[in-house]
């Protein structure tokens, strides 16, 4: 599986290894165009976020232009449901690394806040150009809005799925992903990755 992108890789892998209904490039409805309401409890939490990256504050309500898709979202038999996220290159950055900085401490994550923020703090000032920092209006106008709405997005992936009882979010590194493609067992790698990453021990497939 050397030289797949990463997203692929995994995608491809977790119907050998997690017993779930797998939906790709999709959304729960709160979490597509996300305003106070759909927020919740996490909304100041949000707003500092948004404030830091933008120096702005944040309307109550997204603008209608607003919208995302999720890399993976596992609903598994007991009726509890997790977002997957494969993180590439251009989602560690120097935005990205606002926004872990700014999570409340109890934020339950299935990955490693400290290693994530790691990575974005060493690649910044490297963030790649062109279409990855278009400037995205109205909520991330200027140079390298893409980057801050990349990283807002994925915040609101991070910090939104507990108010609604979903399992900790999910990420895997692009350098976690070609670590699993070049190994020996691929998805034996992936099984054990997300084992220590809150996915329920009974979903995973031996």
């Amino acid at each position: 599986m050397a030289g797949v992108r990463p997203q692929e890789l995994i995608t491809r892998l977790l119907g050998k290894v997690v017993d779930a209904e797998i939906a790709v490039e999709t959304c729960p409805p709160w979490l597509l165009r996300p305003g106070k309401a759909e927020c919740s409890q996490a909304w100041d939490a949000v707003g500092r976020i948004y404030a830091a990256l933008t120096g702005l504050e944040l309307p109550e309500l997204a603008p209608p232009r607003e919208r995302r898709r999720l890399d993976v979202v596992l609903s598994y038999a007991d009726g509890s449901h997790q977002v997957l996220e494969v993180d590439e290159r251009q989602h560690f950055t120097a935005a990205r690394a606002i926004t872990l900085a700014q999570y409340p401490k109890a934020t339950p994550l299935g990955f490693s806040h400290k290693a994530w923020a790691a990575r974005c703090e060493a690649l910044a000032g490297r963030e790649p150009g062109g279409r990855f920092a278009r400037p995205c209006p109205p909520l991330f106008p200027g140079d390298a809005g893409r980057h801050r709405q990349r990283a807002f997005r994925d915040a609101l992936a991070d910090l939104l799925p507990p108010e609604y009882d979903w399992r900790p979010t999910v990420r895997i590194s692009d350098n976690e992903a070609s670590n699993l493609a070049y190994g020996g067992d691929p998805a034996g790698g992936l099984r054990a990755l997300l084992a220590g990453r809150g996915v329920p021990p009974a979903a995973l497939t031996l």
